[in-house]
């Protein structure tokens, strides 16, 4: 159990190898963690309000940060420094790196009479105080506010997730010529409060607060398999084991308000998982005490982490028992 945040986490992120765990929270502050002992590795220190959502590179050389101060940040992971800050007109509620590691996407919020906005930039260029620099969108008025996005395969697309349960997809190397997105799914009737890809980037998931998660095909842009729950899901991953029993995992719970009103507290801030094709649930992993506010698998698979309202990221270990189920069909 990790506990290096003064306030609730808002996203967990794993670098590709798994042995670096990234979090960050309504501090901040982002913290880096060996995962495989919990060890604090060091902290990201020079924004002055919430981080929203953070990345890392493939080689895990480079970590990128958005949030509430109205600045985008580009680290260096070895010893922290940052070599890049970009000034926003809003909050910066999204970002993703490439695949090819070497531009970032990020989307920004609708707010004091400033659209949404989705802008790609290329790390190899210096864009400080510059947010227009690079091939830029605009979100709003046509679509409801951007909340989370995703690169597509090759990094040819992108996908974001928006306020009423949208997701649309975007040319990423046509955004110039065509700032429109080239699709828009509306399958989800509230906001997306997550959007994840899978390991092979054939797939992504979508974690909504109207109590269900959706599996999308990324090629045909169509949901493929609905997880239903009785609570907000604000995340949901995609394991990256798919032999044996193929699943995806859920985290959420209830708002803060309606918790403190409830007399049905126990079990709602569970870890649930589900298989990802026939979509019955067969597991649970109690241990937070708020909502689930982010869930990342190991990319090994043998493993998976959780952040929550109550400031804590557990990170957790499967037992011999987890890779010799089956589901009985």
């Amino acid at each position: 159990m990790l506990h290096g945040h003064e306030r609730s986490i808002t996203q967990i992120k794993y670098n590709l190898e798994g042995d670096l765990l990234f979090s960050a929270s309504k501090d901040p502050t982002p913290n880096v963690w060996f995962s495989v002992n919990g060890e604090r590795l060091g902290t990201f220190d020079g924004h002055s309000g919430a981080v929203w959502s953070i990345d890392v590179s493939y080689d895990s050389k480079h970590f990128v940060t958005g949030a509430a101060d109205m600045k985008l940040k580009l680290w260096e992971v070895n010893d922290g420094t940052c070599i890049n800050t970009v000034n926003t007109e809003t909050s910066v509620r999204g970002v993703s790196f490439s695949y090819c590691g070497q531009k970032v996407a990020y989307v920004t919020d609708q707010m004091m009479g400033k659209d949404s906005k989705l802008f790609i930039m290329d790390t190899r260029e210096n864009n400080e105080q510059n947010a227009n620099k690079g091939l830029s969108a605009n979100i709003t008025p046509h679509q409801k506010k951007a909340l989370h996005l995703v690169w597509g395969r090759l990094d040819h697309t992108i996908v974001t997730g928006h306020a009423d349960g949208t997701v649309s997809k975007w040319d990423a190397r046509n955004l110039a010529e065509e700032p429109e997105p080239i699709d828009s799914v509306q399958e989800h009737t509230l906001q997306i409060n997550d959007l994840q890809i899978s390991q092979d980037q054939s797939m992504f998931i979508t974690a909504s607060k109207d109590t269900t998660a959706k599996l999308w095909d990324l090629d045909n842009f169509e949901p493929i398999a609905t997880y239903k729950t009785e609570r907000p899901v604000n995340s949901a991953a995609i394991s990256p084991i798919l032999e044996k029993c193929p699943h995806v995992a859920l985290g959420g719970g209830q708002e803060a308000m309606e918790v403190t009103t409830s007399s049905t507290r126990v079990g709602k801030f569970d870890a649930r998982f589900f298989h990802l094709i026939f979509m019955e649930e067969f597991g649970r992993v109690k241990g937070h005490f708020g909502p689930i506010n982010s869930i990342a698998f190991h990319p090994s698979g043998k493993g998976y982490a959780s952040g929550a309202e109550d400031g804590y990221i557990r990170v957790h270990n499967f037992d011999d028992t987890y890779y010799q189920y089956q589901l009985e069909y």
